[in-house]
């Protein structure tokens, strides 16, 4: 029954000109979501769970069998046609206490422990295999994606052992730059991965760990590409060519996707999709700079004028449609086999409209039916290509084991040496 009314309201799920999608249209989404899991990139429930305001990292208080203060929960999951998770590991960089490896343990143990608090709605999966025989057996393949390269500590001994955890992918970077790989919101210090991060690209297709490279510089991007001997993924990112943001991947690197055989996982952050909001959002950092220069030092008269500001020029929604334009964009340049799905969902603080919270992903199916879309090209972007992408980088590592042992390389000995300029703190 939660299904069927989540079907009926997705008449209401694109705004503006455009007609909503038929019936038909809404069928073809229900097919396709009925034949192949749909594999999100990258849902941030464990954080929320951290953070949640009645029961901080209580998983068994945080009750997934009922409506949650997120946009989570096992409802809402079947409702959105949701067949594979990689559930975000994520941390700050900015985390500085006993180290960034301990906090990351912690998120993976969250992780781990919700997947086994519903052993009849999730599994926990390691391998592509495992996702399709989750799916089968009407349970969410629950993978684990770590975000942030600054959880190793510099350590491919870290590495290796939150890969033995169960962890499937790590994000080279969070929002901050490292000793080893510039990122996208930051200064670009390193010339994009220095030999260490290279390193660490190598080790990653050594042990079958997919490379994410949503949050780097574009340099990183390129290099990474130059390095990778298996498909990388963009966990959750839009295309730069439709919104300006730095956590965009640029056409350039789009066009590189097809020889790789990675995908870009195009994602619902509404600052990242809505080239409106981007735009918006500059004229914002510039009227605050402004008065910040005019109010010699009177932070309560900048907030009294930013508010002013922003009441005289609210905030433009992102909706719906400009996400479907992000994954035809990523399917105009890279090619259908190359894009996917990774909401962030309750890693967000504002939505798109039409895509709320984790039972909406059919109506952004149905609208790519209402634009033209086969059921064919659906398939792949749901789950075929990500699933491909896993196999693809599975047996990868299964060659490279073969061939060389673990790297027992330091970033002292590849970046720190004397007469080296990178790689330095």
């Amino acid at each position: 029954m939660r299904l069927a009314i989540g079907f009926l309201l997705l008449a209401a799920s694109v705004v503006g000109s455009q007609p909503a999608p038929s019936a038909r249209d809404r069928a073809v989404a229900e097919r396709v979501l009925r034949a192949v899991p749909l594999v999100d990139g990258h849902n941030d429930l464990p954080w929320a769970i951290r953070n949640a305001a009645a029961a901080p990292r209580d998983v068994e208080a945080y009750d997934l069998r009922k409506t949650t203060p997120g946009h989570t929960d096992l409802a809402r999951l079947a409702a959105g046609r949701v067949g594979g998770q990689f559930w975000s590991v994520y941390i700050p960089g900015t985390i500085r206490d006993s180290g960034f490896a301990r906090v990351q343990l912690e998120q993976i143990d969250i992780a781990r422990r919700v997947i086994a608090r519903y052993p009849d709605r999730l599994r926990f999966a390691t391998t592509a295999a495992e996702v399709r025989a989750a799916f089968a057996a009407g349970r969410i393949g629950s993978l684990l994606g770590m975000e942030g390269g600054h959880a190793i500590e510099n350590s491919l001994g870290a590495l290796r052992a939150f890969y033995d955890a169960g962890v499937r992918y790590m994000t080279l970077t969070h929002n901050q730059t490292l000793d080893w790989a510039d990122a996208a919101t930051d200064s670009a210090r390193r010339g994009g991965l220095t030999p260490f991060g290279r390193e660490v690209v190598r080790e990653m297709n050594r042990l079958g760990m997919l490379v994410d490279l949503s949050h780097v510089a574009p340099s990183v991007m390129s290099q990474a590409l130059d390095v990778s001997e298996a498909p990388v993924i963009f966990s959750h990112s839009g295309a730069r060519g439709l919104a300006d943001h730095p956590r965009n991947v640029p056409d350039s690197i789009l066009a590189r996707l097809p020889r790789n055989g990675g995908v870009v996982m195009v994602t619902f952050v509404p600052g990242f999709v809505s080239a409106r909001l981007v735009a918006w959002t500059r004229q914002r950092a510039a009227r605050a700079a402004e008065l910040r220069r005019d109010a010699a030092g009177d932070t309560a008269a900048v907030r009294r004028g930013l508010e002013a500001w922003v009441a005289a020029n609210p905030a433009p929604k992102a909706t719906l449609a400009d996400v479907a334009d992000h994954v035809e964009h990523v399917r105009r340049i890279a090619g259908a086999d190359h894009v996917g799905i990774g909401g962030d969902f309750d890693g967000i603080d504002t939505v798109i409209e039409g895509l709320e919270d984790v039972s909406k992903y059919p109506g952004l199916f149905a609208e790519l039916a209402r634009r033209g879309w086969t059921e064919a090209d659906l398939r792949k972007l749901a789950g075929e290509n990500i699933l491909r992408v896993m196999s693809t980088a599975e047996r990868v590592s299964a060659r490279l084991r073969r061939e060389r042992a673990p790297s027992t390389a330091t970033i002292e000995r590849l970046d720190r040496a004397p007469g080296r300029t990178t790689g330095t703190p």
